[in-house]
């Protein structure tokens, strides 16, 4: 039986598949009522023939809405309830209808009864479905002594050729059946896809405006201290402040475009300068190597959010930024002192979010605490 979760109409290929499957069963329905019909022309009685074409007809007009609904995965459940009501139904029906049409001359119901056992595995589970064969062998037993006919013969065409119909039935649904899978599994893959992309997103956004933000409200706070006693300074804080949103809002839009080309020196100048506004000694050895653009912004992600831990969660006086290339590796050491016995946030998922940054770039993000320094470590690969 295929799964009732929703199936995407739109797919082209999966709609095609389906239509050249729900055909394929169809006519092999169609295959397996022509050989009834055959009992119909050898019934010498009118009116017993007419009947067993209704009855016929009735069968065959049930079983393909049941065909139907085993293709059809998006349909309402409670139509494939009643498609399966009414094919029990128009089963029950032929035995008085049918049975007796060509009674001792042709198995005109046994035919019937290997279409019903062809359909049992399309329908139940395969104990039920054995259950649903051995019950339609009885049945047909019971209509070849009723009408005088062979019971071996009523036996072989119904399990016989039930037996071929269930297989060639279960073959083709199994079949489509992968082909939904497959096709529900790729939709999902597109979801998971997207998800990460967004997580991905929020972490550069994160790295973007947490140490800009971080820095707009310690200068904010300082030019509201300041105001009273110093207006000259404080304006010149405010409008530190006011540049900051704007560059800020900037590398946003740069971001949310596309556009955004990091570089590494500017990004270590700039925090670098951040720092020793708020009273942080500040020391760059060297300027930084030159790195593939890829390196350069998973380090300036990295030194963004240590420029935020240093304002945010330490007393620090002095802090120091490294940047070397080793190989196929490039490093970035950031220390400073003043660090508190609390860790830094884990609330922010600041260093755990670059951490998982890193780890998927094929980097890794190392900190320590010895005494009151901490220390920060990333390395990122660079390609030969």
């Amino acid at each position: 039986m295929l799964s009732e979760a929703g199936t995407p109409r739109a797919d082209r290929r999966l709609r095609r598949a389906r239509q050249a499957t729900l055909l394929s069963l169809v006519t092999g329905v169609w295959a397996s009522l022509l050989l009834p019909a055959v009992g119909l022309f050898r019934e010498p009685e009118p009116v017993r023939a007419a009947l067993g074409a209704v009855g016929v007809l009735a069968f065959l007009i049930a079983q393909t809405a049941v065909l139907y609904a085993a293709v059809t995965p998006w349909l309402d459940p409670r139509w494939r309830r009643r498609f399966d009501l009414a094919l029990a139904g128009a089963a029950v029906l032929t035995v008085p209808l049918v049975g007796p049409v060509a009674a001792g001359a042709w198995p005109t119901w046994a035919w019937l009864g290997a279409a019903l056992i062809g359909m049992a595995p399309l329908l139940v589970r395969p104990r039920a479905a054995l259950a649903v064969a051995a019950a339609v062998l009885l049945v047909s037993v019971a209509v070849a002594e009723w009408t005088g006919g062979s019971v071996a013969r009523h036996l072989a065409v119904t399990g016989g050729v039930g037996a071929g119909i269930a297989a060639l039935n279960g073959f083709q649904v199994w079949f489509w059946d992968l082909l939904v899978d497959a096709r529900q599994g790729h939709a999902a893959q597109g979801r998971l896809a997207a998800a990460e992309e967004r997580l991905r997103f929020a972490r550069d956004v994160h790295d973007l405006l947490g140490h800009s933000l971080t820095v707009i409200a310690l200068k904010a706070e300082l030019a509201a201290r300041l105001a009273p006693v110093d207006p000259e300074r404080a304006g010149r804080e405010a409008a530190e402040v006011q540049r900051l949103a704007a560059s800020a809002l900037a590398e946003v839009r740069e971001s949310v475009h596309g556009y955004r080309a990091v570089d590494l020196g500017e990004q270590v100048a700039a925090v670098a300068e951040v720092l020793r506004s708020c009273g942080v000694r500040c020391t760059v050895p060297s300027s930084p190597v030159d790195l593939p653009q890829p390196a350069a912004t998973e380090l300036a992600a990295v030194l963004r959010e240590a420029g935020t831990n240093v304002l945010r969660h330490s007393r620090a006086d002095w802090c120091r930024i490294h940047i070397d290339r080793e190989g196929n590796v490039a490093r970035m050491t950031v220390t400073n002192d003043g660090a508190g016995g609390t860790d830094p946030d884990a609330h922010s998922h600041g260093l755990r979010g670059l951490a998982d940054r890193l780890a998927a770039a094929g980097g890794e993000l190392r900190v320590r605490r010895q005494d009151a320094v901490f220390t920060l470590e990333a390395t990122v690969p660079v390609p030969s």
